[in-house]
């Protein structure tokens, strides 16, 4: 599922929105891509069930405001993003996971150097984490980061 809005500014972000629009649209992909329109805080209710994980990938500084992230976070979806927007405040190295490396000459150079440390992380890191199981089948070390992820962003993002 994909949602959210690009940052005004975020050209090449608002035309991946569109080609996402138009795969989820396409028959072929019926089903398996959805893009939900008129994403606002009734719907993420309901869409922050169930997930697991908040991946959050605009280019640096062109973060549109995060408040679905710090939504999440607050109920126990852990969050994976570039230090961008509310999760430069946010992260704190064990509440989560962060794409760390700093600015490079090019968006191109920068695009690929995000990738390779999201997929790097995503398979090294979180997917081995997330599928570490006890005999019951419960996963307690992801369970610990949600706690640490709920105890560190609560007192900081919230509507008080």
């Amino acid at each position: 599922m994909f949602s959210g809005k690009a940052h005004p500014n975020d050209h090449h972000g608002k035309c991946l929105i569109q080609q996402i629009y138009n795969i989820a649209r396409d028959p072929e992909f019926g089903g398996r891509v959805v893009f939900v329109e008129d994403y606002d805080l009734h719907l993420a209710r309901y869409l922050v069930h169930g997930v697991d994980l908040w991946l959050n990938t605009p280019r640096m500084y062109q973060e549109a405001n995060g408040t679905s992230g710090m939504k999440a976070a607050l109920n126990g979806v852990l969050h994976f993003s570039i230090l961008d927007g509310w999760w430069y405040e946010g992260y704190s190295g064990a509440n989560g996971w962060a794409i760390l490396d700093g600015e490079k000459e090019s968006p191109q150079d920068q695009d690929k150097s995000d990738a390779d440390q999201l997929y790097r992380i995503l398979d090294n890191v979180i997917v081995p984490l997330y599928y570490e199981r006890d005999l019951n089948g419960i996963p307690h070390q992801w369970i610990r980061i949600v706690k640490k992820a709920i105890r560190s962003c609560a007192p900081e993002f919230s509507a008080r």
